[in-house]
């Protein structure tokens, strides 16, 4: 499918290169109606393969495509995305039809007339107003999404988790019973004390450093994110969220879970995305993957960015209030 699209690429930058050429070397020779009549079908071929192509991309790069949200805001990233999605395509099919036809409908013919069109008000006042009401309720419901994610509320009661950055590993730190993460600095970063906790304070006493991220569903989870050394990006592409991490600064989004890793494994389109990842590495002699949800870093950060993985698995509440009772808390970690 890449290949194709190399292929695509490369028949268009030649078709260029070939028009540019024969434009210059027949500036001085009138094109003739056989020529306007010609040029005019063959815009309607690469009309018809344009759709052709456009159509083929729709339904065959869709297997690249994420899968539903697997957060509750989420669902409104996808929404929004939907649409804005569906408005340019529908309008890219159109207009694409409109240049196309009436470039065959008045090709150049010695026994029509041109008509000379100065302006419309209407046309202009149409093409105007339309376009600005839309991009003004887009950008509405895009506020409204982000501030769903951004500010949350004392009544929400969230889980409170801190995502810390570094080159090139992710580290994370739970509130402990008081639901409060306990201040952090760089300048207290020593030995185990990785994250820069400043033990001194009493709400870190009970704060729980770990190795990989378990969230409840159906829980709000805040999360707020620190940075080490650069400007690094929290991303967690199934839950529709994404935050920079930047030194100096604290940081923040929230999302609900919606589905367990386990349901989420079930669903129809990360069944076909698994089984075509696990043909790829059969045929390489590797081990199967399993889905599991990802942090990622979406900053090229250093030489060795590709490391920032952080495993999430999201549970039934019950499960993850025995795996957070585990957890040792940092009290009892830095001595």
């Amino acid at each position: 499918m890449l290949a194709l699209f190399y292929i695509f690429i490369a028949v268009a930058i030649g078709v260029s290169f070939w028009q540019i050429t024969r434009i210059m070397n027949l500036r001085s020779v009138i094109a003739t109606d056989k020529d306007n009549e010609t040029q005019a079908k063959i815009g309607i071929g690469f009309l018809v393969f344009l759709y052709a192509m456009m159509i083929y991309c729709l339904i065959g790069m869709n297997v690249v495509m994420l899968p539903e949200s697997a957060s509750i805001e989420g669902e409104h990233d996808d929404n929004l995305f939907n649409i804005t999605f569906w408005l340019i395509g529908v309008v890219q099919f159109a207009m694409q039809f409109l240049i196309f036809f009436f470039t065959y409908k008045y090709r150049g013919n010695k026994d029509k007339k041109a008509l000379f069109y100065a302006d419309s008000h209407k046309l202009e006042l149409i093409w105007t107003v339309i376009p600005a009401i839309t991009i003004v309720l887009l950008i509405g419901y895009g506020l409204w999404a982000w501030n769903n994610i951004m500010y949350v509320g004392d009544d929400e009661n969230p889980i409170e988790i801190e995502v810390y950055s570094r080159q090139f590993d992710w580290q994370a730190r739970y509130a402990g019973e008081d639901n409060q993460l306990g201040l952090g600095n760089v300048n207290f970063i020593k030995g185990i004390n990785s994250m820069g906790v400043d033990m001194s304070d009493p709400s870190a006493q009970d704060d729980k450093k770990v190795t990989e991220l378990v969230l409840p569903v159906g829980k709000k989870i805040l999360f707020k994110f620190r940075s080490q050394d650069v400007l690094h990006s929290a991303y967690m592409p199934h839950f529709r969220a994404q935050m920079n991490c930047v030194p100096g600064m604290i940081t923040q989004f929230a999302f609900t879970p919606k589905y367990t890793t386990a349901d989420m494994r079930l669903n129809k389109e990360v069944i076909a995305k698994t089984d075509g990842i696990n043909k790829i590495r059969k045929a390489k002699g590797e081990d199967p993957y399993e889905f599991d949800y990802l942090l990622l870093c979406n900053k090229i950060c250093g030489a060795s960015h590709y490391n920032m993985q952080m495993k999430i698995t999201v549970v039934e509440q019950k499960e993850y209030d025995s795996w957070l009772s585990k957890q040792q808390t940092l009290a009892q970690v830095i001595k």
